[in-house]
């Protein structure tokens, strides 16, 4: 092997690394939202946690990848601790799928129908359409199986330069002599560990065992401690994630490495039993890609059988080696707590943000409903809740706005990309929305304290102006949390609407206070209703056109409202059905 061939192998290994890279990138965002579905399945039903957990790895071609999410999710309150277990038995599952994948490239025979089976020969193809739909396509989905197609032909393609790049092993006798020191079991089991804590994959690590099993020159003795190696140094990229984490999320990690772990510890002594009974067969027989395949999925899915009955067991001996201060538990009951170890995972981290997002809409709209209904009927303890829930706003706010900053610089799909701009763009106003509603409950003090008593047509008139307020905030909540575009074009024209509204219950308490009906006290207390409403109707279009423009990859907002409110019919029509519903003069 000469100086070249070792240059030649590591650039196999550099293209191999970066196409699962690039293949794992396109996979989960072309997953999107089929991610998003699979995680709000899991339960604390092991089966089921090991089917998705499964799902995911062969998804994102990673186990490391998915212990990273764990531990982010778990850490973030997002998932249970013990749901996370099932998880990980299924990622181990997953994770086997590459090495089958790669398998195919030592087939052999004439057929052209089985030449074409191989990645080799097939794969240039996959390049081809691959570059077409990222340089051609405008449909997200297109460019995202392109990814995909590249990414798979750069990982066939430094595997093939690998392979070629050791071929001449097989007659040197220093490389022979190498390999004689892998029938220690120990030393075959610390290398594969080492090797793949370097890399960070599994997948990778036991490709790169595929392509050198084509020099038949590694044993079944020699391979299978390797293979039981890298399923344990897989876990180091979990160790390293959880560093700094809560003791739930380290019990992720913890989890598992004991499972690969304890796996290796019996399958080993399994292993060289059962080779001493045939003679030791497995001394003198070599591995192809395909029978490491065999050998690194019957490892994992027999460590799954055995180890799965006691999922419980292994939760409770996770909690006793990893202790938790109460203050730690209940850190995972915190309002809002974003990872940013799901960053290596964009997808999920916008789901995380989304859900926060969506609960926030919902408090904002609780609360300024409770605020309106204290105008004519005070309560100290809603009173006090409206408070907390302002505060809570604020926390909101304040930390989905630095965390979806930094998310924004991640590698998003347009998809997430489209969600993270619409967060961006509507976490203030629902923020603000909070802050209205503590103004209205200070307004509704004051009436309650001093005794303020509106006239009967103020009171009508300020009963329609709350239920206009009502519908606006309802309706802005259901277009933010289903991101109804249709729904959501018709939240200006009741915003008009009530600007209307305000403008003539202040024309009318003029008359009033003209007349002598009412005071100047109760004037300064109805224009502090009056703009807080006024305010709280502005946010509502705010949210509805951000909603519309992060769908449309645009924010031009005083662009959108002029198109919508001069020379559109429909608008118009909407205008007037929402006039006609709270006509003052009824």
């Amino acid at each position: 092997m000469t100086f070249f061939d070792v240059l030649s192998l590591l650039a196999g290994l550099v293209f191999f690394l970066f196409g699962m890279n690039t293949m794992s990138d396109g996979l989960e965002k072309a997953a999107g939202s089929k991610l998003e579905i699979i995680l709000k399945k899991m339960t604390s039903n092991v089966f089921v946690s090991i089917i998705m957990g499964a799902l995911i790895t062969a998804v994102i071609q990673s186990s490391s990848a998915t212990t990273v999410m764990l531990v982010g999710l778990v850490n973030s309150g997002l998932m249970a601790f013990e749901n996370s277990i099932g998880v990980i038995f299924g990622a181990n599952i997953g994770t086997t799928i590459t090495a089958w994948f790669l398998s195919l490239v030592g087939v052999q025979s004439d057929s052209f129908v089985m030449q074409m089976v191989k990645p080799q020969n097939f794969s240039p193809i996959l390049a081809i359409i691959g570059i077409a739909f990222i340089m051609m396509a405008k449909s997200d989905k297109k460019k995202n199986l392109g990814t995909i197609f590249v990414g798979f032909t750069l990982l066939i393609f430094g595997m093939d330069i690998m392979s070629d790049s050791v071929s001449g092993l097989a007659e040197m006798p220093e490389f022979k002599d190498v390999l004689l020191k892998f029938n220690n079991p120990i030393l075959g089991v610390i290398v594969g560990a080492v090797f793949t804590a370097v890399i960070q994959s599994s997948s990778a690590s036991v490709g790169i065992l595929q392509a050198l099993s084509l020099t038949g020159s590694i044993t079944y003795t020699m391979a299978v401690p390797i293979i039981l190696g890298q399923n344990i140094g897989t876990c180091a990229t979990g160790l390293i994630s959880c560093i700094g984490a809560g003791a739930n999320a380290k019990r992720v990690s913890f989890t598992h490495t004991i499972v690969n772990i304890i796996g290796s510890l019996i399958f080993m002594p399994v292993f060289l039993i059962v080779n001493s009974v045939i003679d030791n067969y497995f001394d003198v027989n070599f591995v192809n890609p395909a029978s490491i395949a065999v050998i690194h999925t019957i490892f994992n899915v027999t460590t799954v059988i055995l180890l799965a009955p006691f999922t419980k067991l292994l939760g409770k001996l996770a909690h006793k080696v990893i202790k938790g201060k109460k203050t730690d538990e209940e850190s995972q009951k915190a309002v809002v707590y974003l990872d940013e170890r799901l960053f290596r995972s964009p997808t999920v981290a916008v789901m995380e943000c989304d859900n926060y997002t969506s609960q926030m809409a919902v408090i904002a709209k609780d609360t300024i409903l409770k605020s309106l209904n204290l105008v004519f009927s005070y309560d100290e303890k809603v009173a006090k809740k409206i408070k907390e829930k302002e505060n809570i706003l604020d926390t909101y706010e304040d930390e989905l706005g630095t965390y979806l900053v930094k998310l924004s610089a991640e590698s998003l799909s347009a998809n997430d990309a489209r969600t993270v701009s619409r967060m961006l763009h509507t976490i203030g106003d629902f923020e603000r929305l909070g802050d209205h509603a503590l103004n209205l409950k200070k307004v509704a003090q004051e009436i309650y304290e001093k005794k303020i008593a509106f006239s009967e047509s103020a009171q009508k008139e300020i009963s329609t102006l709350i239920e206009a307020i009502t519908e606006i905030v309802v309706m802005t909540t259901r277009v933010y949390e289903k991101n109804d575009l249709e729904l959501a074009t018709r939240v200006e024209p009741l915003e008009q609407v009530i600007d209307g509204l305000a403008s003539e219950i202040k024309s009318h308490h003029i008359n009033r206070l003209q007349s002598g009906d009412c005071t100047i006290e109760m004037g300064f207390v109805l224009s502090d209703l009056l703009t807080n409403c006024e305010r709280i109707s502005d946010h509502c279009s705010n949210i509805a056109v951000a909603v519309i423009e992060a769908q449309n990859d645009s924010f031009d907002p005083h662009n959108y409202l002029n198109k919508i409110k001069y020379g559109n019919e429909e608008f118009k029509e909407i205008f007037e059905e929402y006039n006609g519903k709270y006509d003052l003069h009824k």
